[in-house]
C-alpha cells in the first residue's frame, strides 16, 4: 500500500493526502507541499502511514520539504499582506456598491495568487471588482463565495449548548443534515431550537442520528397522542426522547412536563 501523510492547511480544515517521500515527518510539523494552486505551507495532521489505494485520489502530489525559518518568515509576511488585501478589498467593494461580506483572504506561499473569501445572499457579478483588485494588489486574484456554515467555522463562537462550535473545534467537513433527523429524535421542530448560529440545522443532529443507531428503531413505549397518567396528573403524550428515555406530556392545565418512561402509564 502507498505511504502517505495527511496535511491540513487551515485549523480544523480538511486533511489532504500527500506523498511524503523519505522525509521524517511528525505530527505538527510545518511543511511545503505542491498543490494545484502552487506551493503552499501546511501542517502534518496525520504522520506517514500506509493507506489502501482505493481511499486515495492518485497521483499524489509531493511534500517538498520541512519548513525552514526563512519559510516561516515568508508565511508571516503573507499573513500581513492578506490583512492589507482585506482592507483594499473592502474599499473596492464599497466603491463598486456590491452586496458582499468579506470573510478572509490568503496568499499562496509564493505570493502568485491571493484568494478572497466572501458571503452574499445571492450571486454577485464581481468581474470588474476582480480586475480592479488585480491592478491594486499586483497579483492574480480569486474571489470565492462561501456558505454561512463556512463563515461560522471561520469566526467560531459558542453554540446553544454552551460549547465551542463543532465546526470551529473539530468538524473537518460538513455533512448533510435534514429535518428528518430532528423528527426521528422527537425534537420540537422550532427553528430557534434546532438551528445553529449560522442559521442552518445543527450539525449535532447528524451526530445523534448516527450514534443512536438501533435506538432510533427502538419501539416507542407509548404512542404520541395517547392519554396517560403521570405523577403530576393526567395528560396527553406530545413527545418522546429516545436518548434520555423520557416522555413529554401535555397536562390538563396546559403545561408540558417531561417524565421518565417508568413514571408514565397509559390510561386504561
Amino acid at each position: 500500500m502507498p505511504i502517505v501523510a495527511g496535511i491540513r492547511f487551515k485549523d480544523v480544515g480538511k486533511v489532504y493526502y500527500f506523498d511524503p517521500g523519505e522525509l521524517p515527518l511528525k505530527g505538527g510539523d510545518k511543511v511545503l507541499v505542491e498543490t494545484v494552486k502552487g506551493i503552499e505551507m501546511g501542517v502534518v495532521a496525520i504522520e506517514p502511514r500506509e493507506v489502501p489505494e482505493e481511499d486515495l485520489v492518485l497521483p499524489l502530489k509531493n511534500v517538498l520539504r520541512l519548513a525552514t525559518e526563512e519559510d516561516l518568515e515568508i508565511e508571516r509576511n503573507n499573513e500581513e499582506k492578506a490583512r492589507q488585501a482585506m482592507e483594499i478589498a473592502a474599499e473596492k467593494i464599497a466603491r463598486h456598491g456590491l452586496e458582499m461580506r468579506l470573510v478572509d483572504a490568503e496568499y499562496t506561499f509564493d505570493g502568485s495568487r491571493v484568494t478572497i473569501y466572501f458571503t452574499a445572499d445571492g450571486r454577485v457579478d464581481f468581474r470588474e471588482l476582480v480586475k480592479d483588485l488585480a491592478s491594486a494588489l499586483k497579483t492574480r486574484v480569486e474571489l470565492r463565495q462561501i456558505g454561512v456554515r463556512d463563515e461560522a467555522k471561520f469566526y467560531g463562537g459558542l453554540g446553544p449548548c454552551g460549547r465551542e462550535l463543532c465546526c470551529a473545534s473539530f468538524l473537518c467537513e460538513f455533512q448533510p443534515v435534514s429535518i428528518r433527523m430532528a423528527k426521528e429524535q422527537n425534537l420540537p421542530l422550532n427553528p430557534s431550537k434546532i438551528s445553529g448560529t449560522c442559521g442552518r440545522l445543527l450539525c449535532c443532529l447528524r451526530f445523534e442520528a448516527e450514534n443512536l443507531g438501533a435506538e432510533k428503531h427502538r419501539e416507542v413505549p407509548i404512542e404520541i397522542g395517547a392519554c396517560v397518567v403521570t405523577p403530576a396528573g393526567e395528560g396527553k403524550v406530545t413527545g418522546y426522547n429516545q436518548a434520555k428515555e423520557t416522555i413529554t406530556v401535555m397536562l390538563e392545565d396546559g403545561t408540558e412536563a417531561e417524565f421518565p418512561e417508568e413514571e408514565v402509564d397509559e390510561k386504561k
